[in-house]
């Protein structure tokens, strides 16, 4: 090995030790912060704590009367929900403050597409009430086999690209193709369901649990749905996939349409505008409860 060959190495090391150190700087800057001063978030409170909780206690999450999630999704939670519960909302809230930076990276956005998109109403939304969309958006940007299980985690997020997927496999291989790139998934729901019987049936509950603050567009909105998931099977771009899923569901939440907007992370000028016209919406809808009263 020759001495250029070692020191090249050793700055590409160096480069690495960097960006963990200001990773982990960030991480607990962001944490203490957050802990600190905002309130708690109202899922993490009510949902995903008390159901990972449950679970590390070798209860059902589902005895948590508002989980409703695939119960995969608890397992990135259960470290932080050992601790105590706003420092785990802290925690939570730079992890997903992470999750989305990669999936902006991943995608190719400029840094300026990056601060629109953390800075839009269903971001911001999604952060304050400590929700766990940023695991299914992630897996937008994973590889198939893996990132699945992460976009089913909110199917109002993640279902899209999980036709996609179904369509590229068939497409690349037939049957052979698409159980290798499902079997993880379908092992875990298999196991699931074997332990928790058919939680699937408790999505009915959610919608109507949720009908005060369901943001969904349902039924009127199944054919851009439907629209914009056969543009990507056509076009071969996810895209359209990530932008489908809320469209297609009965129960969305605000913070979910996140998943849409990211979609245009590599439209710079797009991402901006969008956010400007929701932030309209937005202090539309405050201005109108405000009149309302």
């Amino acid at each position: 090995m020759t001495q250029s060959t070692l020191f090249d190495e050793k700055n590409t090391l160096m480069s690495w030790l960097v960006v963990a150190l200001g990773i982990s700087v960030f991480i607990v800057v962001i944490t203490f912060a957050v802990s600190s001063f905002l309130p708690y978030g109202v899922d993490w409170h009510e949902a995903f704590r008390p159901a990972a909780l449950a679970l590390l206690s070798g209860r059902s999450p589902y005895d948590i009367d508002k989980f409703y999630n695939p119960p995969w999704g608890l397992l990135p939670l259960l470290p932080l929900a050992l601790l105590p519960e706003n420092f785990g909302r802290g925690l939570l809230f730079a992890i997903s403050l992470l999750s989305l930076t990669t999936v902006a990276y991943r995608l190719k956005a400029r840094p300026v597409a990056l601060v629109a998109f953390l800075l839009s109403p269903p971001v911001l939304h999604g952060l304050l009430n400590a929700n766990i969309d940023c695991l299914a958006m992630l897996g937008f940007v994973l590889p198939p086999q893996l990132g699945l299980p992460f976009v089913l985690i909110k199917p109002q997020v993640g279902i899209g690209m999980a036709i996609f997927w179904l369509a590229e496999a068939w497409r690349e291989g037939r049957v052979r193709k698409v159980l290798q790139i499902f079997w993880p998934t379908l092992l875990l729901s298999a196991a699931s369901v074997a332990l928790y019987g058919l939680w699937p049936l408790r999505f009915q509950e959610i919608t109507n649990y949720s009908r005060n603050f369901n943001a969904s567009l349902w039924p009127l909105s199944i054919s851009v749905g439907l629209a914009l998931s056969a543009l990507s099977i056509y076009k071969r771009n996810h895209r359209y996939a990530m932008a489908s899923a809320p469209f297609l569901s009965p129960h969305v939440v605000f913070h979910s349409y996140a998943g849409p907007l990211a979609a245009l992370l590599p439209a710079t000028r797009w991402m901006i505008i969008v956010t400007i016209a929701l932030w309209i919406l937005a202090l539309l809808k405050v201005l109108n409860l405000f009149g309302a009263e």
